[in-house]
């Protein structure tokens, strides 16, 4: 039997290649690395420099930059990003949907949701599943969600709607009877979201640092839960003025549990609860 080639584990970077990618990053996505990120970047990309043939962190860095498209960079970022979510991660937001945004949008029956950096795409069907339970006429309601990444690959996997079964293991049977079907054939370790969820939701690649977004039409609520915390305060302040020009008037933000907007922090949203701010009305 062959022994795997593992030669790509013996790369190493210099201080000043870890500043060029780090400055690359940020630059490009917001994504401020420390130097205490030197091993995680090397862990990450040393395989990607080996498939390509590739002998140091430098030939890399100029494949990235020297790119006609920004295939590679694109590339490199689906590597080195993080993507942690569950289904009804954090329920306080899912419940002040369904007993607080819901009801004060009765009387027009619509609703626009942003879920920003939506990874591999619990999040957003977790808002269309709370919805679809929480109206009493959900056919009757013009529901749009809007999830969005900056990674490819896990846009990719989250469109598909497929997940492995241990993914739902904690949801309540009733919920995955009525939102979730058993795949079939060779898939049946899988389970796939039913179409009147996913038709719910529309997925498209944003860069966050995009100064405007393929938004048109303005938005009742905005989750970018856990994302701010890999961002400097400069860079969340831009997304925040951001966010709040795309939200309605009244309109809400989530944030994540792990994240605050502090005091003296430049935003307009005032304080609701813990993580839930809101654009006045």
């Amino acid at each position: 039997m062959a022994i795997e080639d593992e030669t790509w584990m013996n790369y190493a970077i210099t201080d000043k290649e870890f500043q060029c990618f780090s400055n690359l990053i940020y630059q490009q996505s917001g994504i401020a690395l420390s130097g205490g990120k030197k091993a995680l970047l090397v862990s990450r990309l040393s395989r990607r420099l080996s498939e390509l043939g590739l002998k140091t962190f430098h030939a890399y860095y100029e494949r990235v930059v020297g790119e006609h498209s920004d295939g590679e960079f694109t590339h490199m970022l689906d590597l080195i990003s993080t993507n942690k979510t569950d289904f009804f991660r954090e329920p306080r937001h899912f419940e002040f949907l369904r007993n607080q945004i819901l009801p004060e949008l009765q009387h027009i029956k619509k609703i626009r949701i942003w879920s920003a950096g939506c990874s591999s795409g619990e999040e957003p069907y977790t808002i269309a599943i709370t919805m679809h339970d929480a109206l009493i006429s959900p056919s009757q309601w013009d529901c749009k969600i809007l999830a969005s990444d900056i990674s490819t690959r896990v846009l990719a996997k989250a469109a598909s709607g497929i997940y492995d079964l241990e993914r739902v293991r904690d949801l309540p049977g009733e919920v995955i009877r009525r939102h979730f079907i058993r795949e079939k054939g060779e898939r049946l370790d899988t389970i796939r979201v039913k179409p009147h969820i996913s038709d719910m939701v529309v997925f498209r690649r944003i860069n966050l640092m995009d100064e405007r977004y393929p938004i048109k039409s303005r938005l009742d609520v905005i989750f970018c839960r856990n994302v701010m915390i890999y961002f400097d305060r400069t860079v969340q302040e831009r997304l925040l003025s951001k966010f709040h020009r795309y939200l309605k008037p009244g309109g809400y933000l989530f944030i994540g549990h792990s994240e605050t907007l502090q005091l003296g922090q430049q935003h307009q949203f005032y304080y609701v609860e813990p993580t839930i701010y809101r654009k006045e009305p």
